[in-house]
């Protein structure tokens, strides 16, 4: 069985069908449990009258139709399809046993099994019913994130506000957001401060602080304040929307486990129909009746629906994906994310992942007597207004609080990994890393000495070195429990960056990692992680998924993180929405719990059968033992619904 994506207004519609259909026919197995031979003579009464196995018929043909409808057209569409499955087999199970016991009733000799065939749709249906409302429970948290979005806004238009609905609003539209309700775009504040819950997207419990300039998210929840956003998606390509078309694509997409349990439940069915089929022809042809081997094959072939085997792994999925993606944790590879068990080593890009990201101006140096320090700061400035890298945020940060004007810079142009060059008032300008300086063969100047925690850029006017601005980067305190935890795991961490060996070295102590490689550039992340793997370490790689891209792909999980709204272009399998290092070790503990989850169910849906199918096919039945359709199909409902609850009971660790 695979379950169905279909809309939640259909997935209600056909659980009230089934739950309709389960009590029809419960208030029909009343007379027609009285009015069977066998149940009769069980209770030593005798209410046979002229005409009663007729009724007997009426009420049971009402119940194999009626009851058993959904399962024959299921059956004729898994023969359609040349895929015959759960549905298949139930079907065939209940036409036989129909068919035999109207053979009875129409003059051929034996006893009818009509209420073996009433109890087996019933208890079918009563299966069916739950299962379909374990299903729904494990999407309910994809529901809730498609709840999250406000139906209506307030635009601004002029001085006035005009409600409107969500998906009506465009780029530059400006909303309101007044307190306690949820915001209706993603957007940038415009006016106004609150503070916001942002945990059911991202799962950052704490509220969040926004102010002028700040990006907020749709369906974040407001405080007390009131304030106005500039929108800057539309509802379709908002985060949230990206959001649950990822969680969707995510629990329809098949990983390895999957592919094996649909194999399994083919190779089933096929078993299924075999020892079903083998075990009548055994018994008939050892001198049983064609009652008793109709009954033995019945029960076999129940009790070997894959119903439970067919469950096991997408239930599972459709809780997994949709709770990781209520963390922050947004799943774009299935197989990526089951794969994180298996991970040895975590690579961590040092800049916005174990350190804050946010580089703060700590000295600025003027190596040529006429240009004053804050002159050098300007002309870096005017090359960094160009580029949204944490340092350059950094020195325009320090310009913003000296309120010093920034001239325009001219013919811009970044040098991949060493810096960015252009030309501001008639003059080259370069704004490079000291790997730069390496290459071209350029001294460092006298009595040079960074401090290690610090990365130093250099700024070169017309050729001429003229002076350097430190930079500081505090690492995140979570980061030390993050490596701790992965230490405690077994798994090794390393350092990648492209910053010098001290300051590599100082954050990798500092954390108490198991080794750093320091200097790298963009394009030489991706050789950096083959090494590993050629060592036979399973790779994961954490990066911002922009200039790690790359590495992040020839990874063998690439996680992209702090991605915000751009979710979509990430070339990483799993993209983790905040920065915090502890979600990559939160990330490997719920793949390895959601890996349990599967492989539980898929050991108990096959398990089962171990013990029953003999059972079913009569291999106690000298010493008395013998299991009737209807507790083949008793067994059968109760394995689907362990599968189901134990699926419920997976949990994230926040």
């Amino acid at each position: 069985m695979i379950m169905n994506h279909s809309s939640p207004d259909h997935h209600a519609m056909m659980i009230a069908d089934f739950k309709k259909r389960f009590y029809v026919v419960l208030f029909l197995t009343i007379p027609i449990m009285l009015l069977s031979g066998m149940i009769q003579q069980f209770l030593g009464l005798h209410w046979q009258f002229k005409g009663s196995s007729y009724i007997l018929f009426t009420l049971s043909s009402i119940v194999f139709v009626y009851g058993g409808w959904p399962f024959l057209t299921g059956l004729v569409d898994e023969v359609k399809a040349r895929n015959p499955g759960m549905m298949f087999l139930i079907g065939f199970a209940i036409t036989v046993a129909y068919s035999y016991s109207v053979a009875i009733v129409f003059g051929l000799k034996g006893m009818d099994f009509f209420w073996e065939l009433d109890t087996l749709i019933l208890i079918m249906l009563l299966g069916h019913w739950i299962e379909m409302r374990s299903v729904a429970g494990a999407s309910r948290e994809l529901e809730l994130l498609v709840a999250l979005m406000p139906d209506d806004a307030h635009l601004v238009v002029g001085d006035k506000f005009q409600d409107v609905k969500t998906d009506t609003l465009k780029e530059n539209d400006v909303i309101l957001i007044k307190p306690g309700e949820k915001v209706a775009a993603d957007g940038i504040v415009s006016d106004g401060e609150s503070y916001l819950n942002e945990s059911m997207l991202t799962g950052e419990s704490k509220p969040v602080k926004k102010v002028a300039g700040d990006k907020v998210i749709a369906g974040s929840i407001n405080g007390n304040g009131s304030f106005k956003v500039s929108v800057t998606h539309a509802a379709k390509d908002s985060y949230l929307s990206q959001v649950v078309k990822l969680v969707n694509d995510a629990q329809q997409s098949k990983s390895q486990t999957q592919l094996l349990a649909d194999t399994a439940a083919k190779w089933l069915t096929i078993i299924a129909l075999v020892t079903g089929i083998s075990t009548f022809l055994y018994w008939y042809l050892t001198g049983q009746t064609l009652a008793f081997a109709m009954e033995r094959m019945v029960t076999v072939i129940v009790i070997c629906c894959p119903h439970a085997l067919g469950l096991a792994v997408p239930l599972v999925v459709a809780k997994s994906t949709a709770l990781s993606a209520k963390h922050g944790l947004l799943i774009k590879n299935r197989t990526a994310f089951e794969n994180s068990r298996r991970i040895t080593t975590v690579v961590f890009d040092k800049t916005g992942t174990l350190t804050l990201g946010k580089f703060e101006v700590s000295a600025i140096i003027s190596l040529d007597k006429k240009l004053k320090e804050n002159e050098l700061l300007t002309m870096a400035a005017a090359l960094e207004q160009n580029s949204e890298h944490p340092i350059a945020t950094g020195i325009l940060q320090k310009i913003k609080e000296l309120n010093i004007a920034v001239p325009l810079a001219a013919d811009f142009k970044a040098i991949t990994g060493q810096g960015v060059q252009a030309n501001v008032n008639g003059k080259a300008i370069l704004v490079v890393s000291p790997g730069y300086l390496k290459v071209n063969k350029m001294a460092l100047p006298e009595g040079f000495n960074a401090n290690d925690t610090e990365t130093v850029v250099f700024v070169i006017i017309d050729h001429h070195l003229s002076g350097y601005i430190a930079l500081s980067d505090s690492i995140r305190p979570e980061s030390a429990a993050a490596i701790k935890a992965l230490k405690r795991e077994n798994i090794k961490s390393i350092l990648l960056t492209g910053d010098n060996s001290k300051v590599a070295a100082s954050v990798s102590k500092t954390l108490n990692m198991d080794s750093f490689i320091a200097g790298v550039l963009p394009g030489q992340k991706l050789e950096k992680i083959k090494e590993l793997q050629q060592r036979g370490e399973f790779v994961a790689m954490t990066g911002d998924g922009v200039n790690d891209a790359p590495a992040l792909a020839q990874a063998d999980i690439g996680i992209a993180v702090g991605s915000g709204s751009d979710i979509a272009a990430e070339t990483a399998g799993i993209i983790l929405v905040n920065s915090n290092p502890n979600d990559v070790v939160n990330l490997i503990s719920f793949g390895k719990a959601t890996y349990r989850k599967m492989v539980q169910n898929l050991v108990w849906a096959t398990g089962y059968n171990i013990v029953a199918l003999p059972l079913a096919a009569g291999v106690l039945y000298n010493q008395g033992i013998l299991l009737s359709p209807a507790a083949g199909a008793a067994l059968m409902t109760v394995s689907t619904i362990v599968v189901a609850v134990n699926a419920s009971y997976l949990k994230i660790k926040a």
